[in-house]
């Protein structure tokens, strides 16, 4: 028994002593998608305020690839010792596990929560000229022609909208996915898509000069851009509710007062007056809270997304 104990003990210690002198050198903040995206922008701010309270810098390294599976499965494989976070994605931690068989990585297995960060709904906007005003009128109408419906890509949150409602309503639309959201935008203008689900800041010069009409948002309360639109379920789709969400994971098996620690430095951060201005000014919503929110949060979304993507037979690309 002594020697177990002495043991355990010996095996603790280095673990310990990590988490007493961390950070002893830069932290590695992974972004899984390139510079000058809404998930870059996000990380850079999300570094810049844990380096502000752990005083060393936080180098941002954008690996993108795969959907932001290339990313994730860098920091799953990192060393535990928490100088490589992930800033992950609901994409990243649980559409892309939903729906691309094989892929690298566990999101429960293979990752310690740190924080939820900030999170956004999106918005079912159609051209004017389609001539309805309500989601009731849009359903109505496709159940008499087909109604194209598009999306930034197949996964995306717009994509996933559309599925649901579809599965919801049981009302049949034609997803058109894009690798470009912009461009799926100006097709949208132009009357090559009747509809299109889209991020709220991407749609907001366009709906604010009356060239796309917003039908809902798809979040469970009204998005703050667009207090006059209604949520789904208000518009008569209860079931129907999507947001996108950002949070930041370290490996598995990273010491927990490390965990503890940035933990307590993002919310702080979440909390700052600029931060809380800079999301605003973004279309987000601040989240926060603890590694254990977190983690349901991940595994209530996996659930979801699996259940999602079996019934309306999403595949990756």
């Amino acid at each position: 028994m002594k020697r177990r104990h002495l043991l355990a003990l010996g095996l603790a210690l280095p673990a310990a002593a990590r988490a007493q002198a961390w950070p002893d050198r830069p932290v590695r903040l992974v972004v899984p998608f390139a510079a000058g995206t809404t998930t870059d922008i996000l990380g850079r701010i999300a570094g810049s305020a844990i380096a502000s309270g752990i005083g060393q810098p936080v180098v941002v390294d954008n690996r993108s690839g795969a959907g932001g599976t290339v990313g994730a499965a860098a920091v799953a494989q990192a060393a535990p010792d928490g100088t490589t976070l992930l800033f992950g994605t609901s994409g990243t931690m649980a559409t892309n596990p939903a729906i691309m068989p094989g892929i690298p990585y566990d999101p429960l297995r293979d990752f310690a929560p740190i924080a939820s960060f900030c999170r956004t709904s999106v918005v079912l906007g159609v051209r004017p000229q389609l001539g309805v005003a309500t989601l009731g009128e849009f359903l109505a109408l496709a159940r008499r022609r087909p109604l194209s419906v598009g999306s930034a890509g197949t996964g995306t949150t717009g994509h996933l909208t559309q599925a649901l409602l579809e599965l919801r309503s049981g009302v049949p639309t034609t997803h058109v996915p894009y690798r470009d959201g912009a461009r799926a935008v100006t097709d949208l203008l132009n009357g090559t898509l009747d509809a299109m689900v889209y991020h709220p800041l991407g749609f907001l010069p366009h709906i604010q000069s009356g060239a796309i009409r917003p039908l809902a948002v798809t979040g469970a309360a009204r998005h703050f851009l667009f207090p006059d639109v209604p949520t789904m379920a208000e518009a008569g789709q209860p079931g129907v509710v999507v947001e996108g969400w950002w949070a930041i994971y370290a490996p598995a098996g990273t010491p927990a007062p490390i965990l503890a620690r940035l933990n307590a430095l993002t919310n702080a951060a979440l909390a700052a007056p600029a931060t809380l201005a800079e999301l605003r000014r973004q279309g987000l919503e601040v989240m926060g809270g603890t590694p254990e929110a977190l983690a349901e949060q991940t595994r209530t979304e996996l659930t979801a997304q699996r259940q999602l993507a079996q019934a309306a037979k999403i595949t990756a690309d």
